[in-house]
C-alpha cells in the first residue's frame, strides 16, 4: 500500500464522532473520554491537513471535505469487520453457534438437535439463548433463529416456518364430565396468557384470536399470565388452563398427544410473525451454515407434514 494511513484509532474516533455528531457519545461508544475523542480528531486533521469538523458553542457539523469521505471510511470499517469474522470462523471452522430466543430453543431446536449432531459429528453446535437482536459483527453468532417478520436489514432471512396460533389444552380438559367443545365454552375456562413484548396488535393473544374465531362474551382479563411462551405451554400440558399457542412451540406436544386442539374446524389464526434463519451473507459459503441450513430446512418442511396429517389423526372435537 503505497499511501500511508492515519492511526486506526483517529479513523475510528472520527467515524463514530461523525456518526453521533457528538464527541460525548463517541466516547461512549468507544469507552474513552470525550477528551481523547477530541485529541484523535485534532491529530487527524492535523495529520491531513483538513479541517473535519465545524465546532459551535450548541453543535458539531461535519465539513464539506469529511462529508466526501465518511462513506468510504465506514465501508472500510465494514469491510475490517467481515474480514475479522471471516478469520475467526476459519479459526474455527468446526464449532458452529446458533443464537435461538429461549422458548423455540426449548420447545423446538433441542428436541430435534440429536438428528443434526448424528449427521454432522464433526461439527460443535454452542446454543446462545437470548431474545436481544444478534450483533453478528461480534463474530460470535453464525446463525440466529428469530421469531419476527424477516425484516433483518442487510442480513441474508431465510423463512423456515409460517405459523400460524390456535388453542391448545390437556386431553383432560376435553374428557367428560369437562365441557369443552367449543370456543363459546372457554368462558369457564382457565385461560393461560402470554405477556409478549412484541406489538399487542400482532402478537397471538387471547383477545386477537376471540375476535378471529368472532367470540364476543369470553373475559380476557382473567387467567394465570406467563413471561414465556414456553412455560405456558408446560402449564396447558400439566391441564392448567388453555393457551392460544404458535403452531411451533407445539407440534411435537400435538403429535405425541400430551395437547389437543379442542375445537372442531379450522380456526388457525394466520400471525404477523414467522420463523427465520438469520445470517450475514458472507456466512452461506462457510461448510457449516451451509450444513445447518440444509438440515434445519427439512425439519420445518418435516413439521409442516406432520401438522398437516395431526386432524386425521386426533379427535379434536372430544
Amino acid at each position: 500500500m503505497k499511501y500511508k494511513l492515519p492511526p486506526l484509532n483517529s479513523l475510528r474516533a472520527f467515524e463514530a464522532a461523525a456518526r453521533h455528531l457528538s464527541f460525548r457519545q463517541a466516547a461512549e461508544e468507544l469507552n474513552v473520554t470525550p477528551a481523547a475523542v477530541s485529541q484523535q480528531i485534532k491529530q487527524l486533521e492535523a495529520t491531513l491537513g483538513v479541517q473535519l469538523f465545524i465546532r459551535t458553542t450548541r453543535a458539531l457539523a461535519l465539513s464539506e471535505a469529511a462529508r466526501a469521505a465518511l462513506p468510504a471510511i465506514r465501508n472500510g470499517f465494514d469491510s475490517l469487520h467481515e474480514g475479522m469474522r471471516s478469520l475467526q470462523a476459519h479459526h474455527d471452522p468446526g464449532i458452529l453457534t446458533v443464537s435461538v430466543s429461549p422458548s423455540f430453543g426449548m420447545r423446538w431446536l433441542l428436541p430435534r438437535l440429536e438428528h443434526f449432531q448424528q449427521s454432522h459429528p464433526d461439527i460443535e453446535v454452542r446454543i446462545d439463548a437470548s431474545n436481544q437482536l444478534t450483533d453478528f459483527s461480534r463474530g460470535t453468532v453464525d446463525v440466529a433463529l428469530r421469531y419476527g417478520k424477516g425484516e433483518y436489514g442487510k442480513l441474508t432471512s431465510e423463512l423456515l416456518i409460517e405459523d400460524v396460533a390456535f388453542p391448545v389444552c390437556s386431553p383432560a380438559l376435553i374428557a367428560p364430565p369437562n365441557r369443552l367443545s367449543k370456543p363459546q365454552d372457554l368462558g369457564e375456562q382457565a385461560l393461560l396468557h402470554v405477556d409478549w413484548v412484541m406489538e399487542s396488535r400482532s402478537a397471538p393473544t387471547w383477545p386477537r384470536w376471540l375476535e378471529y374465531a368472532g367470540v364476543t362474551d369470553v373475559d380476557t382479563t382473567r387467567g394465570i399470565r406467563f413471561s414465556m411462551d414456553d412455560m405456558a405451554v408446560s402449564a396447558a400440558i400439566s391441564g392448567l388452563g388453555i393457551v392460544v399457542a404458535a403452531r411451533a412451540f407445539v407440534i411435537a406436544d400435538l403429535a405425541a398427544g400430551r395437547l389437543v386442539k379442542p375445537f372442531p374446524g379450522n380456526l388457525d389464526m394466520p400471525t404477523a410473525f414467522h420463523h427465520y434463519a438469520v445470517y450475514p451473507p458472507q456466512n452461506a459459503r462457510q461448510p457449516k451454515i451451509k450444513a445447518f441450513m440444509e438440515w434445519v430446512r427439512g425439519e420445518a418442511a418435516e413439521d409442516k407434514a406432520l401438522y398437516e396429517t395431526l386432524p386425521k389423526q386426533q379427535n379434536v372435537a372430544g
